[in-house]
């Protein structure tokens, strides 16, 4: 992805004002969540890997996802 302007020769196709807010705000939590998983990495990096008592296994990640995407779903009649 490049920062740079599209060139002259191209009309690019303006948004709407809240369609343009949504993308900023899907943007910045994208970024957020880089920036976080870089700090992790970084960290890992720096002092190693976690003692595994200290771990959470990943079957109740998966779990607890799957939990959480379930409350959000509505319940099907």
């Amino acid at each position: 992805m490049s920062e740079q302007p599209a060139p002259a020769d191209h009309a690019r196709q303006q948004m709407e004002p809240a369609a343009a807010d949504g993308l900023r705000a899907y943007a910045a939590k994208t970024r957020a969540n880089a920036d976080q998983l870089a700090a992790v990495l970084e960290d890992i990096a720096e002092n190693g890997l976690p003692a595994v008592e200290d771990c959470t296994p990943w079957e109740n990640l998966r779990e607890t996802h799957l939990a959480r995407l379930t409350a959000q779903r509505p319940a099907v009649a």
